[in-house]
């Protein structure tokens, strides 16, 4: 039982992760009708920022806050400059620029940090284990866990709480509704989209020290972040939230019980979530 519960606890940590990485591209969703497949370039952005930030010698805590910052910007640029111009094309054009400008990451880190995978060092307050009697858990992850369910209560509160998150959620409803109310949407579009890239990076950064930094990782990301988004509803915080805590859960559950089959179990997870409620746990329908 012992086992179970540890595998329980990583499923937490790691579901948790996977909320940050997908929140980001559920609310975009919700907001723009914006399927954005260049996400996980985000996520794979802010691993690599924090293993160049740690080998420049800053500390890891430094990467934590500024390099979330740095691709939240660089996601406005994108935006922007780019993303703005296909918003009111079909869906086919959003794959193509976002596919491409995925690739493009991909290939530029490839260019800088080479094929290879990079191994990031969990910083020395974190070092070491947590003793409970006879459970023993890293308390690097005892820290993800905490630290991302504080972030999700903020995130919470500005999408509750504040006027961006009034507008994000009376623009999830009607776009034109919240123009003719005399708020800029353009910016809060961009605004939006930062926030999901830097929820990405951040992500990334808490991930590095668990699993490195290698060039295709955002892949993966991306179809977790898919998965995850799928389950919970598209559009949906809580959803996002709900979604990343069953995969998380689920796949390392299976990691102890059947190996082979933790990645398949999330996709078996995800269609008996869509034969029971296609709209998602917490989606809304139409």
């Amino acid at each position: 039982m012992s086992v179970y519960l540890l595998q329980t606890i990583n499923g937490i940590g790691i579901g948790m992760l996977y909320f940050l990485l997908a929140v980001g591209l559920s609310i975009v969703f919700g907001l723009l009708r914006f399927v954005n497949f260049a996400h996980g370039a985000f996520y794979l952005l802010g691993a690599y920022l924090c293993y160049q930030a740690m080998q420049w010698g800053l500390n890891f805590w430094v990467a934590l806050l500024v390099v979330p910052l740095a691709v939240g910007a660089l996601g406005w640029l994108a935006e922007k400059l780019l993303l703005r111009r296909v918003y009111a094309k079909a869906h086919e054009f959003h794959i193509l620029v976002t596919v491409g400008l995925a690739l493009a990451v991909q290939e530029i880190v490839i260019v800088f940090w080479g094929p290879l995978g990079n191994s990031v060092a969990t910083p020395d307050l974190l070092q070491g284990v947590v003793m409970w009697g006879a459970f023993v858990y890293p308390k690097y992850r005892l820290f993800v866990i905490g630290f991302t369910a504080v972030l999700a209560v903020l995130l919470w509160g500005v999408l509750e709480g504040t006027r961006l998150g009034s507008a994000v959620r009376a623009g999830s409803e009607s776009t034109e509704m919240v123009s003719l109310l005399g708020i800029n949407v353009f910016r809060v579009f961009s605004l939006v989209f930062a926030l999901g890239a830097a929820t990405a990076a951040l992500a990334g950064v808490l991930a590095a020290p668990i699993r490195g930094a290698e060039p295709f990782m955002g892949v993966e990301a991306l179809s977790v972040a898919f998965v995850v988004v799928v389950i919970g509803g598209l559009g949906s915080f809580g959803g996002a939230l709900v979604g990343g805590l069953v995969i998380g859960i689920v796949q390392s559950l299976m990691s102890t019980i059947w190996p082979p089959g933790a990645s398949l179990m999330i996709y078996i997870a995800m269609a008996a979530v869509l034969l029971l409620r296609p709209h998602g746990l917490l989606g809304r329908k139409g």
